[in-house]
């Protein structure tokens, strides 16, 4: 029964003590040196002489570092995050050379994210308190929702974002999440900018914008930091102030993502949304600001894995298909239509708002692929004999 749950993460904010804070500071500056060194070690090995170096490698080099006067310091904290930070570095190789990623880059110091992971070998949890190798004291954690009943965490990572917040990450199975009970509803969901989201249903989701509410806030206080000396006490309590508010304006945005991508999950078994390029569509700096508070990547992870731990199934529709230029009453194709049209009328007399037709004829191509099989769209004839997808296609070629 145990190998059906779910691997689930149970993240907490805590509060360590200076002693706390110290240790594990000096853990995350040790992680950052092995897998830095790690990475050049099989970079030059590979440049120079053409040779692969895996794990086994890399781990006795780490043994051999641990020897040296220089690298010393590695043996006054836990060498099992040491360890996994070696195994996370064969990942980041495995998805390169599987062409799921781009080659593995250093860690900085400043902009990379302060973590370690810890394995069983490494905490000890009980009786609701975790205490991590090194440490005499368990961890003061705020515990803002129950671990599943029975559960016993098989890694704990703790993290400090930008804003100096410690964070306690505990994978464990759940054995709450189960598929729901199936339902014969689907929906198809435009993503947008003057609304978050458009349902075929005809409801719109309205965009809270949370970026630029703090907008205001946020220029202020990165006009002060700019005045600041590099390397003062004082632009270091400047940074943390312009961190703090970005970290305010993420959690917002993720708190609401969370709660629309359940609420959908929950209503409707087949979801269906389009396959979207926001690494292109940035690239509009008009447009770029916008789109990056919308979080619609984010948006989309989310709800594929909900849907996955439910039972729900997501269909992406391809990117070229034109769904804001189809008629959703009678299929035919309309010309450009510039992003101002928000509404339009067909030859069929039927009148459209915008970005509805578009989540009707989503929609529409989900339920294609469902009965026709993958990758299959409806290809919908204009008066002119060609069809929808190849009209869109031609008019986007050079």
């Amino acid at each position: 029964m145990t190998a059906t749950w779910v691997k689930r993460a149970f993240k907490y904010r805590f509060y360590p003590t200076d002693v706390q804070a110290a240790e594990l500071s000096r853990t995350f500056g040790c992680v950052r040196k092995v897998y830095n060194m790690a990475l050049a070690a099989r970079t030059e090995a590979w440049m120079i002489r053409q040779e692969r170096v895996n794990y086994n490698a890399t781990s006795a080099m780490l043994t051999a570092w641990k020897k040296t006067r220089e690298l010393a310091f590695l043996n006054q904290v836990s060498s099992v995050p040491l360890q996994q930070c070696l195994r996370h570095l064969q990942g980041a190789f495995a998805n390169f050379f599987a062409k799921r990623a781009r080659y593995p880059r250093f860690k900085s110091r400043r902009k990379s994210r302060a973590s370690a992971e810890y394995t069983s070998s490494a905490f000890l949890f009980r009786d609701g308190e975790l205490t991590l190798a090194k440490m005499s004291e368990p961890l003061d954690i705020r515990w803002s929702r129950p671990l599943p009943e029975g559960a016993t965490p098989s890694t704990v990572t703790v993290s400090r974002d930008g804003a100096g917040r410690w964070f306690v990450s505990m994978l464990c199975d759940d054995p709450t999440v189960q598929p729901l009970a199936a339902k014969d509803t689907a929906v198809g969901i435009d993503a947008g900018l003057d609304h978050l989201l458009t349902l075929s249903t005809g409801e719109k989701i309205a965009n809270p914008r949370h970026e630029r509410k703090d907008r205001a806030r946020l220029a202020k206080a990165q006009r002060t930091l700019a005045k600041k000396t590099k390397g003062s006490a004082n632009r270091a309590r400047a940074r943390l102030k312009v961190a703090r508010i970005h970290a305010r304006i993420a959690d917002r945005r993720r708190d609401h993502l969370h709660k629309i991508t359940t609420r959908l999950v929950r209503e409707n078994q087949t979801l269906v949304i389009e396959d979207l390029t926001v690494r292109n569509m940035v690239k509009n700096h008009t447009l770029a600001r916008a789109i990056c508070d919308a979080a619609w990547s984010e948006f989309r992870s989310l709800l594929e894995y909900k849907a996955l731990w439910y039972g729900r199934e997501v269909i992406v529709v391809d990117r070229w298909f034109p769904s804001p230029r189809i008629c959703s009453t009678c299929g035919t194709l309309q010309g450009r239509m510039p992003l101002s049209v928000r509404t339009w009328t067909c030859d069929c007399g039927t009148t459209h708002d915008r970005d509805v037709n578009a989540a009707k004829n989503l929609l529409a191509a989900g339920r294609a692929v469902t009965a026709c099989g993958a990758g299959v769209r409806p290809q919908r004839n204009t008066p002119g004999g060609q069809s929808a997808m190849k009209q869109e296609v031609s008019r986007r070629e050079p």
